[in-house]
C-alpha cells in the first residue's frame, strides 16, 4: 500500500500526521532523558547511604568491624557501592545510545520532512499556475466567440438593409471576419493550454505527488523503526548489567553465609578475657569457738589482691622533665639576651663613644630563676609523649605500660604498641637508607647537589631510629614481664617502693615543682626500679653528650665594636669576620661564632651579614 497513490489528496492530513510523529518521537526522548536523571539520584542515594553506614577510621567502630556479621555488613556496603556503579552505567549508556542518538536523529528528520513537503508545495503551486493558465485561456475564447457572434449578426443586418452604403456593409464584414479569425485563435490556444495543463495535472497526480508521498512514508517508516530499535536498546542496556548485579547480589549473600556465630562468641573471649582465675571457695567461720576470724588464702579479696597488683601513683620515677629539650637550644634559649639590642652608635667610629656601645644591662640570676623567665615568657612547645602523658595523667586516663589492665588485655595492648614501633622503626630505616643512596648520586654526580646537605637529616634519622628503639625496648620488656618470659616484681619490692617513696616526701615535692617549669608542661611519675631510674638517666646524659654545634650558615663582619657583657652576649671588635649560626629572629639579636668554644648574640645592626646559600640554616631544637 502506497500513499501515493492511496492518499492523493490528503497532503495536509500527511503533513499533520508526520509531525505527530516527530512529537512522538521527542516524547520518548524526554522519558529515557528523566530515567537517566532518575538512575544517576538512585546511584548517589545508594552511595551516600553507603557511605553512611561505613565504619569511621580510628573510631570504636572500626575495632567493631572485626566480627563475622559486622564483616559481612561491610561486604553488603562495598556491594552496594558496586550495585549503584551499574545503575550509573544504566544511566551513562542510556545517555550515549538512546538520547543523544534519537536527537541527532530528530533533527536530520525534522529537515528531511521540511524538503519533502516543500517540494510538494511547489508542485501545489505549479498546478495552481496552470489551472489559472487554462481559465484564462477558456475565458478569451468564450470572450472571442461572443464578439466573433456579434459581429456575424451585426453584418447580416447591414448587408439585409438597402438604406445602408456598400462601404458600410463591406466594414461590417471585415469586422465579421476578424472576430472570427480572433475566435478561432483563442480556440487553438485553448487547445493548446488545455493539452499542457492536462499533462502536468497528470503528472502531478500520478508522479510528483506519489513520489513525494512515497519518500514521506519510508521517512515515517524509518522513524517507526528507529523507535522500536530505541526501545529495544532501552531493554538492552538493562540486561547487561543484570549479570554484574546479579553478582553483586551473589557477593552480599555470600558474605551472609560466611558469618561464623562461633567465631564471633570466641572474638568476645579474647576482647574482654581478663586472665584471672576464678575465686575459690570460701572456707566456713566457727563462731562458736572463741578464736579470731579468718578467711582462706583463696578467698575472694585475696583473689582480686593477688590477681591484679596494686597501682600507685608514687612508684616508679621514669619521667622526665625539662631534658626533653636539646642541648645546644635550651643553653642558647637560657643564655640569649632578652631586652633590646643596643643602636649602633651615632658616630663613624665606635671608638669615639667613651667604653663603646652598651650591650643590654641585665642582672645575673640562678639558672633556675633564667629557666623559670624562658618558661613564662616563651610559648610551651609540648613533644607528643609528654604532652599524652601529662593528659594521661589529669584525665585519669591508661598509664603507659597498661599496668590498669587486666592481665591479658594489657598482653594485647602492649603487643599492639610493639608493632607500631617495629613499624615505625622500618619506615625510618626505609627512609634512611634512601637519603644514603641520595648520597651516593650527589658524591658521584655533584652538580645534582651537595652531599654534605643530607648529613644533618641522616642524623636526625638515626637519632629517631635509636629513640624508636629504646621505646620498643621498653615495651618489649613489659610484654615479656606479662608473659613471663621475666620475673616480675614482688608484692614485696612493690611495698619496699610504697614505702621509700611515704618516707621522702621532700622528693615527690621536688618533683611536683619540676613539673611545673617543666618545658612540655606535664610530667608523670610510674612505677618503677632503681636501675631503671639509672638507666634513663644515662639516657638522658648521653642525649646531651651527643647533641653536635650548630652549622655555620654564613659570616659576617663587625661594623662596630661591641662589649658583651650580658649572659649570652659575645664581644666583637670592629672590622671582626665571624661565622653566623643564626638569623635574626625579628628580636633584633644575631647568633655568631668566634671559634668552637666561643659563641654567643651580638646586636644585628653591629654587623654585616652574609648568608651562604647552599645553608639550611641554624638548626632548632623543641
Amino acid at each position: 500500500m502506497s500513499w501515493g497513490t492511496e492518499l492523493w489528496d490528503q497532503f495536509d492530513n500527511l503533513e499533520k500526521h508526520t509531525q505527530w510523529g516527530i512529537d512522538i518521537l521527542e516524547k520518548y526522548i524526554k522519558f529515557v532523558k528523566e530515567r537517566t536523571e532518575i538512575e544517576l539520584s538512585y546511584a548517589k542515594q545508594l552511595r551516600n547511604l553507603a557511605k553512611k553506614y561505613q565504619p569511621k577510621k580510628n573510631s570504636k567502630e572500626e575495632e567493631e568491624y572485626r566480627y563475622t556479621a559486622c564483616k559481612a555488613f561491610l561486604s553488603t556496603l562495598n556491594e552496594m557501592n558496586d550495585y549503584a556503579g551499574q545503575h550509573e552505567v544504566i544511566s551513562e549508556n542510556m545517555t550515549s545510545n538512546i538520547t543523544v542518538e534519537l536527537a541527532r536523529y530528530v533533527q536530520e528528520l525534522k529537515q528531511e520532512r521540511k524538503s519533502y513537503f516543500h517540494d510538494g508545495r511547489k508542485a501545489q503551486q505549479h498546478i495552481e499556475i496552470c489551472w489559472k493558465q487554462l481559465e484564462s485561456s477558456k475565458r478569451r475564447f468564450e470572450r472571442d466567440c461572443k464578439e466573433a457572434d456579434r459581429a456575424q449578426q451585426y453584418f447580416e443586418k447591414m448587408d439585409a438593409d438597402i438604406n445602408v452604403t456598400k462601404a458600410d456593409v463591406e466594414k461590417a464584414r471585415q469586422q465579421a471576419q476578424m472576430r472570427h479569425q480572433m475566435a478561432e485563435d483563442s480556440k487553438a490556444d485553448y487547445s493548446s493550454t488545455l493539452q499542457k495543463f492536462n499533462h502536468e495535472q497528470h503528472e502531478y497526480y500520478h508522479t510528483h505527488i506519489p513520489n513525494i508521498f512515497q519518500k514521506i512514508q519510508e521517512m515515517e517508516e524509518r522513524r517507526i523503526v528507529r523507535i522500536g530499535e530505541s526501545m529495544k536498546t532501552y531493554a538492552e542496556v538493562d540486561r547487561q548489567v543484570i549479570p554484574i548485579i546479579g553478582k553483586c547480589l551473589d557477593e552480599i549473600v555470600k558474605a551472609a553465609e560466611s558469618i561464623d556465630q562461633k567465631n564471633d562468641s570466641q572474638l568476645v573471649i579474647e576482647a574482654y578475657k581478663s586472665g584471672f582465675e576464678p575465686p575459690g571457695d570460701i572456707e566456713f567461720e566457727d563462731y562458736t569457738q572463741p578464736m579470731k576470724r579468718t578467711v582462706s588464702d583463696n578467698s575472694l579479696s585475696n583473689s582480686r589482691g593477688e590477681g591484679k597488683p596494686e597501682l600507685k601513683f608514687g612508684g616508679k620515677s621514669k619521667g622526665k622533665l625539662w631534658p626533653f629539650i636539646k642541648k645546644n637550644k635550651l643553653m642558647s634559649l637560657l643564655t640569649s639576651p632578652h631586652q633590646p639590642p643596643p643602636p649602633p652608635p651615632a658616630s663613624a667610629s665606635p671608638s669615639a663613644v667613651p667604653n663603646g656601645p652598651q650591650s643590654p644591662k641585665q642582672q645575673k640570676e640562678p639558672l633556675s630563676h633564667r629557666f623559670n623567665e624562658f618558661m613564662t615568657s616563651k610559648p610551651k612547645i609540648h613533644c607528643f609523649r609528654s604532652l599524652k602523658r601529662g593528659l594521661s595523667l589529669k584525665l585519669g586516663a591508661t598509664p603507659e605500660d597498661f599496668s590498669n589492665l587486666p592481665p591479658e588485655q594489657r598482653r594485647k595492648k602492649l603487643q599492639q604498641k610493639v608493632d607500631e614501633l617495629n613499624k615505625e622503626i622500618q619506615k625510618e630505616m626505609d627512609q634512611r637508607d634512601a637519603i644514603t643512596k641520595m648520597k651516593d648520586v650527589y658524591l658521584k654526580n655533584p652538580q645534582m647537589g651537595d652531599p654534605a646537605s643530607l648529613d644533618h637529616k641522616l642524623t636526625e634519622v638515626s637519632q629517631n631510629i635509636e629513640k624508636l628503639r629504646l621505646e620498643a625496648q621498653k615495651f618489649e620488656a613489659w610484654l615479656a614481664e606479662v608473659e613471663g618470659r621475666l620475673p616480675a616484681r614482688s608484692e614485696q619490692a612493690r611495698r619496699q617502693s610504697g614505702m621509700f617513696d611515704a618516707q621522702n616526701p621532700a622528693t615527690v615535692n621536688s618533683c611536683a615543682q619540676d613539673r611545673e617549669s617543666s618545658p612540655d608542661g606535664s610530667y608523670t611519675e610510674e612505677q618503677s626500679q632503681e636501675g631503671e631510674g639509672k638507666v634513663l638517666a644515662t639516657d638522658f646524659d648521653d642525649e646531651f653528650d651527643e647533641e653536635e654545634p650548630l652549622p655555620a650558615i654564613g659570616t659576617c663582619k663587625a661594623l662596630y665594636t661591641f662589649e658583651g657583657q650580658n649572659e649570652g652576649t659575645i664581644s666583637v671588635v670592629e672590622g671582626e669576620t665571624l661565622y653566623v649560626i643564626e638569623e635574626d629572629k625579628g628580636d633584633g639579636w644575631t647568633r655568631i661564632r668566634r671559634n668552637e668554644d666561643e659563641e654567643g648574640y651580638v646586636p644585628t645592626s653591629y654587623v654585616e651579614v652574609y648568608l651562604d646559600k647552599n645553608a639550611k640554616g641554624a638548626k632548632t631544637y623543641i
